[in-house]
């Protein structure tokens, strides 16, 4: 009976603590990842130690869904009310949610590296959308603080009215 008892707390435990939790959810820190960019250069979260980061992982087939929030932020860091110094977004390919060759992923990755002055990794084994519970066949922003704890995460479009307190998000995260 104690055995029992033992297994069902320790089941709840599991299920109830964010640690053991394969979806990443507000307040919980993010796992860490490795991936790498069309020259086959390997990036981390650690390779942006101590900066407010906003992950877009997207499917390729979905790489216009979020720009009006990407705009947005990018018209943010151009006014510099967003500091480089502090801060980095990236975007992150979802290369298995596609039918989309890997050359044609890279140019249209390319585009956006370049209109964003920013990085763009590949996921070509949907690892990230897995380890933290990302949706397919969309985009998904991610917005971690300095310590790499999620405060934001929209699986889908930002809708319209969030954007700009998402933005605000970032400008206090990376002024703490």
């Amino acid at each position: 009976m104690k055995k029992i008892l033992l297994m069902v707390m320790l089941v709840l435990f599991m299920v109830t603590n964010p640690a053991f939790s394969s979806e990443l959810k507000q307040g919980m820190e993010a796992t860490e990842w490795k991936f790498k960019d069309s020259e086959k250069k390997e990036f981390s979260m650690e390779s942006w130690k101590g900066k407010v980061m906003m992950i877009n992982y997207v499917d390729p087939d979905e790489s216009d869904l979020n720009e009006h929030f990407t705009d947005a932020v990018k018209k943010a860091k151009d006014s510099d009310v967003i500091d480089e110094n502090f801060f980095k977004g990236i975007g992150i390919a979802d290369c298995a949610a596609t039918w989309k060759p890997n050359f044609a992923i890279r140019a249209i990755a390319g585009r956006k590296a370049k209109k964003y002055d920013t990085t763009i990794l590949f996921d070509y084994d949907a690892f990230l959308r897995d380890a933290w519970g990302l949706k397919k066949d969309t985009s998904n922003i991610i917005i971690l603080d300095k310590n790499r704890v999620c405060q934001a995460i929209i699986r889908g479009r930002v809708p319209d009215e969030q954007v700009e307190k998402l933005v605000k998000l970032i400008v206090q995260l990376h002024k703490k």
